[in-house]
């Protein structure tokens, strides 16, 4: 889908630049903290998926789309806080990121700002706008979201390692339950009308991503 890449040096890089470019209020050690805080979070134990490699993978998509956005470096900044907090044994853990980005931010951004950033990861939850934003965030908010779900339009090689990383996230659900809650949500998305809300993903990924969730649903039928 694209030509850029991203290693983990490059993502503190990228995160010094587009908060640096949003206050002058901030000095390099102040930003080097931030992301510390960050790479610490992305960093513990239990996680497989939702890891530096995710914000890789996002910000991978972000440098394709970003020219089709109203306010890139505030979705940026939400792309790297929206899995800060992780716990995959609590339901929470959008709106615990989502404060958690507004506490790190708020000495350095505007009100207005950072309530931006908290809108955008609480969207996140379950996937869904709210119609009645204005069309300029209702925009970007649909292009955080389907880079958010882009794993699922991957080739399948690279949607079965997400699958195994998931399923390492959630060791501590037992088989069958987590065979019964894991088909609920993929059933869930196909019944969708479509699972990528942007022309740009719809017309690259839309097809690929419902294979892979068919296929998935078949492996999980089986065990």
């Amino acid at each position: 889908m694209t030509e850029f890449s991203y290693r983990h040096d490059d993502l503190s890089k990228c995160f010094a630049q587009q908060l640096s470019a949003m206050t002058s209020d901030i000095s390099p050690k102040q930003i080097d903290r931030l992301w510390q805080d960050i790479a610490m979070h992305y960093g513990e134990s239990q996680r497989a998926y939702h890891t530096l490699s995710h914000i890789e993978q996002l910000l991978v998509q972000f440098e394709s789309i970003k020219h089709h956005l109203s306010e890139p470096r505030i979705v940026a900044l939400a792309l790297y806080y929206h899995d800060v907090i992780y716990d995959p044994t609590r339901a929470d853990n959008e709106q615990k990121s989502a404060e958690y980005a507004v506490d790190a931010l708020s000495s350095y951004l505007s009100p207005e700002q950072c309530q931006h950033i908290y809108a955008l990861i609480m969207i996140t939850t379950n996937h869904q706008i709210d119609e009645s934003i204005d069309s300029v965030k209702y925009s970007d908010a649909t292009y955080l979201l389907d880079m958010d779900l882009s794993i699922l339009g991957a080739p399948w090689s690279t949607y079965e390692q997400y699958v195994n990383a998931i399923r390492q996230e959630y060791a501590h659900v037992a088989d069958d339950n987590y065979r019964d809650g894991r088909t609920a949500v993929l059933r869930g998305l196909l019944a969708h009308p479509r699972l990528y809300l942007t022309d740009y993903y719809y017309n690259q990924l839309e097809a690929q991503a419902r294979d892979n969730i068919k296929r998935e649903l078949t492996s999980l039928a089986a065990l």
